[in-house]
C-alpha cells in the first residue's frame, strides 16, 4: 500500500514571541528551531510574520527582496537565517512568513519559504487571500491597503516524507485550497497564521478541524505568541489536528513549542473507516481539483515579474 506520508515524523510548531528588533527575532527563532530539533522534530514550523511585528504599517519597513533567487544576505537576512536554521537543525523548515518586496513592481507580499535539511529552498508561498475584514465594534484590518495577493496554490515535496500544502492565515478559510491540495496528495496542510482575539476565539480551532475532516489529512496552524503590548493581539493556541479532526496538541497563548507525531497509518485508517475518497459524486458536482489550477510548487523563480 502506498501511503501519502512515507514514514512517521515528529512535527513541531514554534509559537514564537517576537518584537520590533528583526536581528533579535531571527536569533530567537534560531534558538527555538534548534530546541525543537533537539526534541526530535524533523518538520518545524514558524508563525506568520515571525521576523517582524504583525500589521500593515510594518510590512514596508520590514520587507525583504527575494528575487532574483537566491537573494544576497543584504537583500534578505531572513532568507539566509532560515536556510542556516534548517541546515543546523537538519530538519525541514516551514519558515512562517515574512514581508516581501518586489522592487520592479513596488508590490509587497506576505511570503512563506520552506527549506530542506541542507538549507536549500524547496518552495515559496505568497498569501493568496488578503485579510480584509470589518467586524463592527471588534476589529477592522485591511491587508490589501499594502499587500498584493499571491496567485498560486503551493504544494511542497519533502522527499523523505511526502507532500505538504502550505498556506498563510486567512487562506485556511477557503476550503478549495485544502481540497485541491489533498486531492493532489498532500499528507498535511501547514498554515502559519495570526488570527486575532475575535476571529481566533470563534474560528481558529474550527477551521483546522474542518479542513482535516473535509480532507482526512493532518492540519497544523502555527501562531505567534500573544503580546498584549503589541498593536496586534494574536490568538496563539498553535494547533495540530489529525485526519479524524481530533486535536492532537495545542499551545496556550504564550510562547511555546507544541509537538505531534504524524503517522502514515493514521491517514490510511481514517480513510478506510470513512471512505469519502471513494464516495464523492463527481457526476453530481464538479471536482474542484480538476481543470486549470495555478500551482506554485517550486521556488518563486520568475513569479514576481
Amino acid at each position: 500500500m502506498t501511503h501519502l506520508l512515507k514514514k512517521s515524523v515528529k512535527l513541531a510548531l514554534v509559537q514564537l514571541a517576537n518584537g520590533a528588533d528583526k536581528p533579535r527575532n531571527l536569533l530567537h527563532a534560531r534558538a527555538k528551531v534548534l530546541e525543537a530539533s533537539k526534541a526530535g522534530a524533523k518538520i518545524i514550523v514558524l508563525p506568520e510574520c515571525f521576523n517582524s511585528p504583525y500589521g500593515c504599517q510594518y510590512f514596508p519597513e520590514y520587507a525583504e527582496t527575494l528575487l532574483p533567487s537566491p537573494p544576497s544576505e543584504e537583500q534578505s537576512p531572513s532568507y539566509h537565517a532560515l536556510s542556516s536554521m534548517a541546515k543546523e537543525a537538519k530538519a525541514y523548515l516551514v519558515g512562517g512568513s515574512i514581508p516581501e518586496l518586489v522592487p520592479d513592481t513596488k508590490k509587497y507580499y506576505n511570503t512563506s519559504l520552506t527549506f530542506d535539511p541542507a538549507g536549500q529552498l524547496l518552495g515559496t508561498h505568497r498569501k493568496i487571500h488578503l485579510f480584509d475584514i470589518d467586524i463592527p465594534g471588534k476589529i477592522r484590518f485591511q491587508e490589501s491597503e499594502v499587500l498584493s495577493a499571491g496567485n498560486g496554490i503551493t504544494i511542497v515535496d519533502l522527499p523523505e516524507y511526502g507532500k505538504i500544502g502550505v498556506a498563510i492565515c486567512y487562506d485556511i478559510r477557503f476550503p478549495e485550497m485544502s481540497i485541491i491540495s489533498a486531492r493532489k496528495g498532500v499528507f498535511a496542510m501547514i498554515v502559519p497564521g495570526a488570527f486575532n482575539l475575535t476571529t481566533g476565539k470563534l474560528h481558529w480551532e474550527l477551521e483546522a478541524r474542518a479542513r482535516a475532516a473535509d480532507n482526512q489529512i493532518y492540519v497544523a496552524l502555527c501562531s505567534p505568541a500573544r503580546d498584549m503590548n503589541a498593536m496586534y493581539h494574536a490568538w496563539g493556541h498553535s494547533t495540530v489536528v489529525n485526519p479524524m479532526a481530533q486535536v492532537m496538541s495545542q499551545a496556550s497563548e504564550s510562547e511555546e513549542i507544541v509537538y505531534a507525531d504524524l503517522t502514515p497509518e493514521e491517514i490510511a485508517e481514517t480513510r478506510k473507516a470513512i471512505p469519502m475518497y471513494e464516495q464523492r459524486r463527481f457526476d453530481v458536482y464538479p471536482d474542484v481539483s480538476a481543470g486549470d489550477i495555478v500551482f506554485q510548487e517550486a521556488p518563486i523563480g520568475d513569479v514576481g515579474k
